[in-house]
């Protein structure tokens, strides 16, 4: 298990760029499945999960050609269908958990899929119902193989139907989108999930012969076609990562340039951040984050207690509140945090208070954080990363700590940061990797 050494104290300086959207790119190579013509996709991100499903597209027959840096082309023309039924595809499956998006295209092109539970973050409960009725939804049925552990799914022909989803979920939507486009008649998704990412999917797949309307809404329709052809598509720059380096700034009072954020993209976030008081310019499609002593947190209009929550697109996304607690705990005033979509990622605030933060952990899903405003530095400690975003909420407190601190099992934050220490330690960092 690999591990990093953190000297803490360090102020960060120069520009920054953030890498390729992770939670966009593992629906974009899954919606390759659903062509026979080549999709060449740019601005692929160098990251453990999104590596692991090329390779997982390699095993199963899709031609794979890395064209650059960060581009490949995928070519799904014939599919190895004993492999799909084995053992070794399938535990595969279960240690990626953006293998469920391999249902949709498979049973929409292919009339059959089967799928072990993928896993993921240990982060709590997150439920695949919203992928599976969806696609029943269509026509598809679905059978759990109890002795082998394995869903079975299979369709001669889907159908479109209208459908209220239970919940906005972002795989889901897109496991339903990538199933309907080749459906026979007309699908309806209300209560769809609308984040930059799903949207991302839907032009590509528009330009790939697919037809959908509704895109950046919550009620998308979709129009089957026959089949579907190549394209090319860009990546969009990960907002975790630009949400992230805005907070990494903010702790160690550094002077940071976050170049080619797509800021039309990130919603809400800078908004977030501004709310704990750190300031920040957009400069075009960069984003310029002065050095700040001091930060305060607002209060509301009414002077009440800020809380920052999260919520479907276009609210705040879940994947930013650990670093925003971690930034709070240096701001000057308090703060509710309230995670509302998982019951376990707050417990990483354990690790914070033994630095020194003033956290109240109140339940699972709520935190009051009460902010130093840098009266004393949290103090370096031994951790280990339990999931990728509150590693790297870790790492951006250990990187504002005074003295040395060590977080352990980093796979966790190589998951979803690519070669984070080298890029950080260009702008002063000092991380050490240690195998």
């Amino acid at each position: 298990m690999a591990s990093f050494v953190i000297e803490g104290g360090h102020r960060l300086s120069g520009d920054i760029s953030p890498q390729g959207a992770k939670n966009e790119v593992l629906q974009i190579i899954c919606a390759t499945l659903l062509t026979a013509e080549e999709v060449t996709v740019h601005n692929i991100p160098d990251i453990l999960d999104v590596n692991n499903l090329i390779q997982l597209m390699r095993d199963m027959g899709v031609s794979v050609s890395k064209k650059g840096i960060d581009t490949y082309s995928f070519q799904a023309a014939d599919i190895d269908f004993a492999y799909l039924e084995s053992d070794a595809f399938l535990k595969k499956c279960s240690s990626l958990r953006g293998s469920v998006m391999l249902v949709g295209p498979m049973v929409a092109r292919f009339g059959k899929a089967m799928i072990s539970k993928p896993g993921g973050d240990k982060i709590g409960r997150r439920r695949l119902d919203t992928h599976f009725i969806g696609i029943r939804n269509l026509g598809a049925d679905f059978v759990y193989n109890e002795e082998r552990g394995i869903y079975e799914i299979s369709a001669k022909q889907l159908h479109g139907s209208y459908m209220l989803l239970d919940e906005a979920s972002v795989t889901g939507t897109a496991n339903i989108v990538m199933a309907a486009v080749l459906a026979k008649g007309k699908t309806t998704i209300y209560n769809a999930a609308c984040e930059p990412y799903v949207q991302q999917l839907c032009k590509m797949l528009n330009r790939m012969g697919a037809k959908i309307t509704g895109i950046a809404s919550n009620l998308l329709t979709i129009e089957g076609v026959d089949e579907l052809h190549g394209t090319g598509h860009t990546i969009l720059p990960d907002m975790i990562e630009v949400g992230s380096f805005i907070g990494m700034a903010a702790m160690t009072r550094s002077e940071l340039t976050i170049k080619n954020v797509s800021y039309e993209n990130l919603g809400i976030i800078p908004d977030s951040f501004r709310r704990l008081g750190i300031k920040m310019e957009q400069w075009g499609d960069d984003i310029y984050v002065p050095a700040q002593e001091t930060y305060q947190i607002e209060s509301f209009i009414d002077g009440s207690i800020m809380t920052i929550a999260d919520a479907p697109w276009p609210g705040l996304t879940p994947d930013l509140l650990s670093v925003l607690l971690v930034v709070a705990t240096q701001a000057k005033g308090s703060v509710l945090i309230h995670q509302k979509m998982f019951e376990s990622r707050l417990f990483f605030v354990d690790k914070l208070i033994d630095m020194g933060a003033q956290i109240i952990l109140c339940d699972p899903h709520r935190a009051v954080v009460i902010g130093h405003d840098h009266g004393f530095k949290l103090r370096g400690g031994n951790m280990t990363s339990p999931d990728i975003r509150a590693g790297i909420a870790l790492l951006i407190a250990a990187m504002s700590a005074d003295g040395i601190s060590r977080i352990h099992n980093i796979e966790q934050i190589d998951r979803g940061y690519q070669n984070i220490e080298g890029r950080l330690n260009a702008l002063g960092a000092r991380i050490t990797r240690i195998e």
